[in-house]
C-alpha cells in the first residue's frame, strides 16, 4: 500500500464526510441553533418588557399612593373639622341647657323667697295683732272705757 493512496483516500473520505455533515447534519444543527438563539432573544425582549412593565407599575403604584395619602390627610382634616363643630355644638348646647336651668333655678328662688315673704308678713302681722290685743288688755279700764262708750251710744 501506498501512502498516497491512504492519503488520497482519506481525503476523500474526509470530503464525502464534509459533504454528508454539510448536507444532512449540518441545517438541523443550524437549525436548532437558530431557533435555541430565537428563543433566547424572546426570552429577553419578555424580560425587557417585563422591566419596563414593573417600572410603569411601580411609578404607578407610587402615584396611586401618593393619591391615596391626600385622600386620607383630606378626609382626616374634614373629620377633625366635624369634630370639632360638634365639640362646638355641644358646647353652645350646655350653655343653652344651663342657661335654661339657671333661669329655671332664678325663678324658683324668687317663688320661694316671696313664699316666704309672705309667710312672715302673715306672722309678723299676727304676731303685731297679738301684741296690740296684749297692750290693749292691759290699758283697757272697763270703768273709763264704759263712760265713752255710754256716750258714744248716746250720740248714736
Amino acid at each position: 500500500m501506498n501512502i498516497n493512496f491512504t492519503l488520497i483516500a482519506q481525503a476523500i473520505a474526509f470530503a464525502v464526510l464534509i459533504w454528508f455533515t454539510v448536507k444532512f447534519v449540518w441545517p438541523p444543527l443550524l437549525k436548532a441553533i437558530e431557533t435555541r438563539q430565537k428563543e433566547i432573544a424572546d426570552g429577553l425582549a419578555a424580560a425587557q418588557e417585563g422591566r419596563s412593565a414593573l417600572e410603569v407599575a411601580a411609578k404607578k403604584s407610587e402615584v396611586t399612593l401618593a393619591e391615596a395619602k391626600q385622600k386620607a390627610s383630606e378626609i382626616i382634616a374634614q373629620a377633625e373639622k366635624r369634630g370639632s363643630q360638634i365639640v362646638e355644638e355641644a358646647k353652645g348646647n350646655a350653655k343653652v341647657e344651663g342657661d335654661r336651668i339657671l333661669a329655671g333655678a332664678k325663678a324658683e328662688i324668687d317663688q320661694e323667697v316671696n313664699r316666704a315673704k309672705e309667710g312672715l308678713r302673715a306672722q309678723v302681722s299676727a304676731l303685731a295683732i297679738a301684741g296690740a290685743e296684749k297692750i290693749l288688755r292691759k290699758e283697757i279700764d272697763a270703768n273709763a272705757h264704759s263712760e265713752m262708750l255710754s256716750k258714744l251710744a248716746a250720740e248714736l
